[in-house]
Order: structure tokens, then C-alpha cells, then sequence
């Protein structure tokens, strides 16, 4: 369905169908937004994230010198708000003790950025699969990424002196990806204690980065979200992001102002005749307005809505940079990544570049990783939808519980022994997507010499003594039984292995599976995809 909203282009529509005669009656549905719930509502996910499903965005700011352990986004605000916690004591120690005069603003020409380049980084986004990327333009911190006329306290006038929004617009856009710009801002409001007159947080000469003075447990000040609304429309009428995601917090904004942003950048994707999206969290709106995202969490199950994940490529999870990080080995990006999509979820892969601008060689790495199983497999994660069952093994049972946090849950290595292997992806965990005529079967660990896929099959057992192929058993919970469609053995015509396209030996037996013998080498590292095409 096209959607406009401009009234002249409404007229001259009617007037081009009423002068055509020779034209087929064609039904054309023609609407703009409205700041109502039931008109945002009718927004619809864009198809270049329904096919890209992998995205990039980065955490880069004066944190990411400022941090020091745990998540370091959030090290400054527990200093100012506990100093005597761990946090704040190695906050202290590291740069200073908090007093009116000496604070986080004294941090901002530690992030200097000189080695920033914004082409640079979107090379590697490229190289990595990724289809979306782009900055947290602005955290709970209050500094802007970009060259803002609200606030001084910005990275175009402090810190590397770049516009970071802008500069790394151009780059990404210019490799083909969308645009994604990251908002965390509405928890300024509360993240330092601008109440506390121990601390420089409570000087109005700085309230452009620390917030408004206020008492604490102040509600939101009309100023206040004036200011939020505003910075938002600035990136979006500068910059034109394709993709706005939002942190929580979004609800401590009145609603009226978050209608009235969501209407003015969906109507500036239908100016630019451009798919846009926006996502949130919890319940910060009502279902339909935009994408839900899981905080390092999946969708445990296939959804009948699509999702996204936002995680990290560090194993702290920090979200920006620090030193002596860990990071998450390739196989368990791909994993993850394959996991998600075959529960109709969609993956944003958090990286922190290092205060100068370097990204870590350590992420470089995995995300080259990545590229290069994507290289050989991305055919089936690009382009594809979730099918009607999403996989099986010891991680892809059915749950109860509708989502689950599971990075920090798996070490993911199947080509080691593992006394306790089932809680990990591996070579008995197998996801399906679907595109065209064709499943794929993509297997998180290699089978050996064949795998047996159990849930392609009914198994139903014996009715009167005889196997009975196709036997619809009402009992929901008989072994190896996973609602959905299952294969006949006449609609299979071929059935390779990603990487290597030799036809592959298969059987189709009943109340067992589909057998399938593997090719004998491994045509990538990691997860395995079988292209089962049907007639």
C-alpha cells in the first residue's frame, strides 16, 4: 500500500486515473499518518529489513573512554548516583574523585577521535553482511554525535570535533546500506543527580549534558521533551536515517510528543519515498506502531510478528569499550544470528571502537568472520522468511516462556567435546528459513558423515501395525512432533550443501526423518546450510 500524505499529489493522482481511460481499474488505497495510534499503527515493516535481517550499529562516545568495567555506558551515572560502590570507586581512582567543579565533562578531550574515518568503519559494516548500520547518536549522557543546534555540549564542537552522525550517513549510504541512528536520550532526564549539590551535575552552566536541574523524582518538563522531540527531527530532516531505534525510557515522555515525532518521520519517509522503520522496547508503544527489540534476548519460539535483537559483540557485555574485553568467537555470532532469524527476528550487532576511533582488531575479526560465512551461506539468511516451524535440537525445543536472554548462555564450540553439549548449539541444532521453492536447513555444528532432520517427518508410530506415512496423530506432545509442514517424498528434486552444490544422497523415511548424506569436506567453518529445492 502507497502512502501519501501530500493533498496536491492526491489531486493529481485522481486526475491522471480520471484522463486515462485505457487504464485497468485499479483499487489504489491513498493515506497519510496522523499523531494517532490507530493511523501509525497501519506502518508496516520495511521489506529491505525483512531481507537484510542484519544489521551494525556502534557505541562511540566519551564512555567508551570514561568506562572502566562492566556495562561502560553506565559507569559514569552509577559514580555520580553510588560512589561508594565498586564502580564508583574505581571511577575515583581512575579519574578523579566528583566535586562541584571536577567531572564527566572533564572527560570529553580524553575522546579525541583523531583516528576516526567514517569510510573506514562503513568498509568494514559492508564486509561484515551487515545490510543496516550506523551510531548511537546519543546516549543517557546527554553528549550528541552530530553537529546539533540544541546543545554545544556535541562531537562536532567537543571531543574529535566530527560530525559523526553525518560523516558516517555518507559512508554507509554510499556502500549501499541503510542508515540505522541509535536514541538513548529520554533517560537523561534521570541518569546524574542534577539535585546533588556535591557534584558539578548540579551547576546550570552544564545542564546541557547533565539535564535540566531538577528535584529528584521530577517528572519531565515541557521544555524537556520539546528539546527531545527536536533533536530527533533534526537528525531525521538532516541526515535522513532509514532506521530510528530507541532505548527504554521512551515512555517517561508524554505521549503526545512521541506521537508527534513517529508521524513526522514516517510522513518524511513517504516525502522521500523511502521505507523507514522505528524500533522499542517493553511497551513504550502499542503494538503494530513500530518493531519490538529484545535487549540481548531472542524470541524462544517462532513469533507470528517480527523482532530484533540488539547485542553485542563483546562477552561482558560491556557495550562500549574497555580494556581486556572479550569478545564473542565467530561461531556464536553465526549462530545467533541464525537463530534469530528463523524465529522471524532480525539481529543489530553492537561494536565500541576504542576513544580514538580505532575499532578493536579483535571485532574486525568477527565481523570479518561473519562476512565470510555470509559470502558462502547468506543465501540462507538474505531474502528469506521464517517457515512454519523454525528448527529442532536441544536448543530449539518448544518453551513456555516466550523469550529468553541467551548470549552470555552460549559458549558455542560443537567441534569439542562437551559433557554438557545440550546447552549449546550444535551439531543436532537445525534452523529453517524458506525463500521461493526452496528450505533451508542450516545445521550449527557438522553431523559427520549424514544427519538425520526428525522434524521433517510425522512420527506418529504404528496405527493397526503399519507405519503410517503422513498419519496425523492428534497428540501434539508424540515424540520428535513439531507443528508445521512436514515433506512427501515426490516434492524433493534436489537437495546440496551451501559451498558446495554437489547433489547430495538423500531418503525420506518415514517416522524417522529426512537422511542426508554430507559432502566430504566441509565447504566453511562453521554453521552448515542444506538447500533442500522442491518441485
Amino acid at each position: 500500500m502507497r502512502l501519501v500524505r501530500n493533498t496536491a499529489l492526491l489531486l493529481a493522482t485522481f486526475i491522471l486515473y480520471s484522463c486515462n481511460e485505457n487504464r485497468s481499474n485499479e483499487v489504489v488505497q491513498i493515506q497519510y499518518y496522523e499523531p494517532t495510534w490507530e493511523s501509525l499503527s497501519q506502518h508496516q515493516t520495511p521489506e529491505w529489513l525483512k531481507d537484510g535481517k542484519f544489521g551494525i550499529y556502534t557505541h562511540w562516545g566519551i564512555y567508551c573512554y570514561s568506562g572502566i568495567n562492566g556495562n561502560v555506558t553506565w559507569n559514569s551515572s552509577v559514580a555520580y548516583m553510588n560512589p561508594e560502590s565498586e564502580w564508583g570507586q574505581d571511577f575515583e581512582r581512575v579519574h578523579g574523585k566528583l566535586t562541584p567543579e571536577f567531572g564527566y565533562k572533564d572527560l570529553i578531550p580524553k575522546f579525541t577521535g583523531e583516528k576516526f574515518d567514517a569510510d573506514e568503519w562503513a568498509d568494514l559494516f559492508a564486509k561484515s553482511g551487515a545490510k543496516f548500520a550506523g551510531p548511537v547518536a546519543e546516549h543517557h549522557d546527554g553528549f550528541a554525535m552530530w553537529d546539533s543546534q540544541y546543545s554545544q555540549w556535541n562531537a562536532a564542537q567537543m571531543g574529535p570535533k566530527r560530525d559523526v552522525v553525518g560523516e558516517l550517513g555518507k559512508a554507509i549510504k554510499a556502500k549501499g546500506m541503510k542508515f540505522v541512528t541509535a536514541f538513548h536520550h529520554s533517560a537523561n532526564w534521570y541518569f546524574f543527580p542534577t539535585w546533588d549539590k556535591t557534584k558539578d551535575s548540579s551547576n546550570p552552566e552544564f545542564s546541557g549534558l547533565y539535564g535540566p536541574i531538577h528535584e529528584e523524582g521530577d517528572v519531565p518538563t515541557k521544555e524537556y521533551m520539546e528539546e527531545w522531540k527536536g533533536k530527533l527531527i533534526e537528525v531525521v530532516d538532516n541526515y535522513q536515517p532509514d532506521f530510528v531505534w530507541f532505548d527504554f525510557a521512551l515512555d517517561i515522555i508524554r505521549e503526545d510528543y512521541v506521537k508527534d515525532f513517529v508521524t513526522h518521520y514516517y510522513n518524511s519517509g513517504l516525502d522521500r519515498n523511502e521505507e523507514v522503520i522505528i524500533s522499542y522496547k517493553h511497551h513504550d508503544l502499542p503494538p503494530g506502531v513500530g518493531l519490538f527489540d529484545l535487549e540481548l534476548g531472542a524470541a524462544s519460539k517462532l513469533t507470528h510478528y517480527d523482532w530484533i535483537t540488539d547485542t553485542t559483540i563483546d562477552n561482558g557485555p560491556s557495550w562500549g569499550y574497555r580494556p581486556n574485553l572479550e569478545y564473542e568467537p565467530v561461531n556464536n555470532l553465526i549462530d545467533n544470528l541464525v537463530y534469530r532469524v528463523s524465529n522471524n527476528g532480525y539481529l543489530l550487532l553492537n561494536i565500541g571502537p576504542k576513544w580514538d576511533g580505532t575499532i578493536p582488531e579483535e571485532a574486525k575479526n568477527a565481523l570479518l568472520g561473519m562476512g565470510n560465512w555470509l559470502k558462502i551461506n547468506g543465501e540462507a539468511i538474505y531474502g528469506t522468511r521464517a517457515w512454519t516451524k523454525s528448527g529442532e535440537g536441544p536448543e530449539s525445543e518448544e518453551t513456555e516462556e516466550e523469550y529468553e536472554v541467551m548470549d552470555d548462555l552460549k559458549d558455542l564450540n560443537p567441534d569439542e567435546e562437551d559433557e554438557d553439549e545440550g546447552m549449546d548449539f550444535g551439531k543436532e541444532d537445525i534452523r529453517f528459513t524458506t525463500k521461493g521453492n526452496v528450505l533451508y536447513a542450516t545445521i550449527l555444528g557438522w553431523p559427520g558423515d549424514s544427519v538425520t532432520i526428525k522434524s521433517l517427518v510425522r512420527h506418529s508410530g504404528y496405527t493397526k501395525g503399519k507405519k503410517a506415512w503422513g498419519y496425523v496423530d492428534l497428540d501434539e506432545d508424540a515424540q520428535n512432533h513439531i507443528s508445521g509442514y512436514y515433506l512427501y517424498p515426490d516434492e524433493i528434486e534436489s537437495i546440496t550443501m551451501l559451498g558446495d552444490g554437489n547433489a547430495l544422497d538423500w531418503e525420506l523415511i518415514p517416522a524417522v526423518g529426512l537422511k542426508v548424506q554430507m559432502p566430504k569436506s566441509r565447504p566453511c567453518e562453521h554453521a552448515y546450510v542444506l538447500k533442500i529445492v522442491r518441485k
